[in-house]
């Protein structure tokens, strides 16, 4: 048998298309599901996310509440649902501040020269020293607690690794074969930048953006469990969160369920990130 039938059936297996994988279509159907969730709750639920009944209070999940009821007699898949919105809302914010600021910053420090990369980098070094959530606590001790507030200090935690990551690209970009022939046909270095530096340096960090949303919708979370965040009665998961730790003995459908979406959303988020990385870069992420 000779090489190239040796070959063939490989080389027809590479050819063709793969099937997703089922557990990045749950991811997907689910991100779909919650985005629709987002845009329109009530499409899901006749009920007020913040009317109180005191005689329906704490009542386990059944027919009427499909999650049961909080202290105040709210419906908690209601609240679930209608929280969504705040929770995506917050994280998509702290995360695109990240994105912008990091991409700024790290383009600024590959191409403003050594004592500008000196200096931003160092300053993000003393950033990556703190534990993220411990620097967005310290964020919110100067600025105050807050929605906007918040979704900054979660940006300023992470915004340090994509200023190294875009930091990274630009550096090797900038010194790649088609980026000096185009200095050497004299085309001028704003020019260069723009088309050729920038373009190049951003597509890593596009990739790397869902799983940092992921990770930005934990830490607002946690921020807003902490009593940080948007404030009651206007439901979002972090505080729902916080509402149901003190009666989850006696009431654990009041904070299991908020807990619960958020885990699937981090989790769907970062599976479809995964694949994407996967997708664009040929290696998963470790």
């Amino acid at each position: 048998m000779t090489a190239p039938d040796i070959a063939a059936p490989e080389t027809a297996a590479a050819l063709r298309p793969r099937m997703p994988r089922p557990a990045l279509v749950a991811a997907a159907a689910v991100l779909a599901l919650i985005v629709v969730v987002a845009i329109a709750p009530g499409l899901f639920t006749d009920f007020s996310p913040t009317a109180t009944d005191m005689r329906q209070a704490l009542v386990a999940p059944g027919g009427a509440h499909w999650f049961g009821t909080d202290q105040l007699g709210r419906d908690v898949f209601t609240r679930v649902l209608y929280g969504t919105r705040p929770a995506i809302l917050l994280a998509v914010t702290a995360t695109a501040l990240a994105v912008a600021i990091g991409t700024l910053t790290g383009l600024l420090a590959a191409l403003g020269g050594p004592i500008a990369d000196q200096i931003l980098m160092r300053g993000a070094d003393v950033l990556l020293a703190l534990p993220p959530l411990l620097l967005a606590l310290l964020v919110i001790a100067a600025l105050g607690p807050g929605t906007g507030n918040v979704a900054v200090a979660v940006a300023i935690a992470f915004l340090p690794l994509y200023a190294r990551l875009v930091r990274s690209e630009a550096l090797l970009v900038r010194r790649s074969g088609y980026v000096e022939s185009a200095t050497g046909l004299g085309i001028p270095r704003p020019v260069v930048i723009v088309r050729h530096v920038v373009p190049n340096a951003l597509g890593p960090l596009l990739v790397m953006a869902p799983l940092g949303f992921g990770t930005s919708m934990l830490y607002s979370s946690a921020l807003s469990f902490l009593g940080l965040g948007l404030q009651p009665p206007t439901p979002e998961w972090g505080a729902m969160l916080s509402e149901g730790k003190s009666i989850l003995a006696a009431a654990w459908w009041v904070g299991v369920f908020p807990g619960i979406a958020v885990t699937c959303t981090v989790i769907a988020v970062n599976v479809v990130g995964r694949a994407v990385r996967t997708r664009f870069t040929g290696r998963g992420v470790a």
